[in-house]
């Protein structure tokens, strides 16, 4: 089985809902993501050494951890017990991952057959994924 793994440092960040503007009699729809996931693919590429994208109808198995930063306000007492209940969702984490990585990791995220997630705080923020095959 093959591994590869990425690290890409700060915030972990979610997919957003897409966005609607009106222009005149027409309703436009819009990403405010793109600058966002534009970072995370290149942070994503850098980490490549080279490899191609996994060829379609390979089935893929993603593992991945989100380091969420603690609140300022959270004690220190809290923070060794604490879990991060709040938002934003798992899913919407691997959204955005599994959005991003289509194309340059995998040919698209339907490959992925199972994915393991944890999402916790961490002194260092970062999202952390291994992709096996």
């Amino acid at each position: 089985m093959k591994e590869l793994r990425f690290v890409i440092s700060g915030n972990p960040l979610a997919k957003k809902r897409p966005r609607f503007a009106r222009r005149g009699k027409f309703v436009t729809t819009y990403n405010d993501q793109q600058t966002e996931e534009g970072k995370f693919i290149c942070i994503m590429q850098s980490q490549l050494n080279g490899h191609q994208p996994i060829p379609a109808g390979t089935a893929i198995h993603l593992e991945a951890f989100f380091g969420m930063p603690f609140p300022s306000s959270m004690s220190q007492k809290k923070r060794d017990t604490a879990d991060h209940t709040k938002k934003p969702d798992v899913d919407n984490l691997i959204k955005f991952l599994k959005d991003c990585a289509n194309g340059i990791i995998w040919h698209d995220d339907s490959q992925v057959i199972s994915v393991k997630a944890i999402k916790a705080y961490s002194t260092e923020p970062r999202t952390e994924f291994w992709v096996k095959w």
